[in-house]
């Protein structure tokens, strides 16, 4: 009992410091957009009318796609980590691809988008767009830093669903149970019965159960959980921030 008791308290305290950390991970990102926002802030206060001219040249219906994509991929992500700590891995691992796909579909989106304005010749440093004012060279710095440093995020982002995706909806491995069997042997059995390992000891020995041991590979365990759920605060930041992008450069006419 006092060997379980530890071990509960180990896991309470993993968990903790594992939310802890990744709160103070996403307190730094808000720190880094927070400046670009601020930077942002400075320059359109400087340059009101070439932000307004600049931004009318984005696609306002290509923006709110991507909007209403990334605020879908959040409540998939939020229903991923319901349903498994239901203990529901299948639905769950379907709800984890679910949100990859529609961070996919944003990127897709985004690539098309970026592309219609390079055939425009509307990016740092082109020709077409030194003709412009000083004001729309860097609303367009600003729209490709930002979006650009918010999709690599995006990327990142699927990598570690990617991941999580793969953790979750592995097989689970068989819990094992140590028996005593006779006076002199230790025989190790699967979840149903079947003996799958012997010991001969020599003389009598005390039945140990290791059942708590292997069934945190069975059934969804709590580390399991604050992995998926530290994963879906990453992505709920990459939607947050996108929140804030999208009227920025897209609604400002």
């Amino acid at each position: 009992m006092n060997g379980i008791a530890v071990h509960g308290m180990e896991l309470h305290r993993d968990a903790t410091g594992a939310r802890m950390g990744m709160w103070l991970f996403l307190f730094s990102e808000l720190i880094l957009f927070g400046g670009l926002f601020l930077l942002y802030a400075v320059y359109r206060s400087s340059y009101p009318e070439d932000f307004h001219y600049a931004a009318s040249h984005l696609d306002t219906a290509v923006g709110t796609i991507n909007t209403l994509i990334l605020l879908t991929s959040s409540l998939t992500m939020a229903l991923a980590i319901g349903v498994l700590e239901r203990g529901n891995r299948r639905l769950s691992s379907i709800l984890i691809a679910l949100t990859i796909l529609l961070g996919i579909v944003f990127l897709v989106n985004k690539f098309f988008e970026w592309s219609a304005k390079f055939d425009h010749h509307l990016y740092p440093n082109s020709e077409e767009l030194l003709l412009h004012t000083p004001g729309e060279n860097v609303f367009y710095a600003l729209y490709y830093s930002m979006t650009g440093l918010h999709g690599i995020h995006v990327l990142v982002g699927i990598g570690i669903l990617s991941f999580m995706l793969y953790y979750v909806a592995r097989k689970p491995r068989r819990a094992l149970t140590l028996r005593e069997g006779d006076p002199s042997s230790i025989i190790v059995q699967d979840g149903k019965g079947k003996k799958i390992w012997q010991h001969q000891t020599g003389e009598g020995v005390f039945g140990v159960d290791l059942t708590f041991i292997y069934n945190e590979h069975e059934e969804v365990t709590e580390g399991t959980t604050i992995k998926l759920e530290n994963s879906g605060l990453y992505w709920h930041l990459v939607d947050v921030i996108w929140i804030f992008l999208f009227p920025l450069f897209y609604l400002i006419t």
